[in-house]
């Protein structure tokens, strides 16, 4: 896999009080991925409801490669919303973290749901649903 075609995954965090607005962000990221305004945007996931693996509040997810990165980091500051932007490696841990870029305020996450370092045993996550 080329550097450019690298597995990016950006988890987009929300309070409950912006459910809509996540709403409308995942509704204009389908149609940057539709239109091909986004390059190589390749999910949208679905809006989480509360604590999921080791995200502390409701978020959702999207997949893409590194030649999108500059799309989204646009389209995530724009919208105001915090998100945590990562590599996808066999390190989950390291992919949460030292790898890991905040978008405004970072939250402490759950670590204790990663796979310890260098031994990523889930399932490729890259292009499969929300875990």
């Amino acid at each position: 896999m080329s550097t450019d075609n690298a597995p990016y995954h950006a988890h987009i965090y929300f309070e409950p009080s912006q459910r809509g607005l996540a709403a409308t962000a995942q509704t204009l990221l389908r149609d940057s991925m539709d239109s091909g305004k986004i390059p190589t945007l390749l999910f949208v996931g679905q809006l989480k409801s509360g604590k999921e693996g080791p995200h502390p509040i409701p978020q959702f997810e999207i997949h893409f490669t590194k030649e999108a990165l500059p799309a989204i980091v646009d389209f995530i500051k724009a919208s105001g919303f915090r998100a945590l932007v990562h590599p996808l490696t066999d390190d989950d841990l390291a992919d949460h973290t030292s790898l890991a870029h905040w978008i405004g305020e970072p939250l402490e996450l759950d670590l204790t749901t990663l796979d310890p370092p260098g031994k990523n045993q889930g399932i490729a996550r890259f292009g499969k649903a929300d875990f």
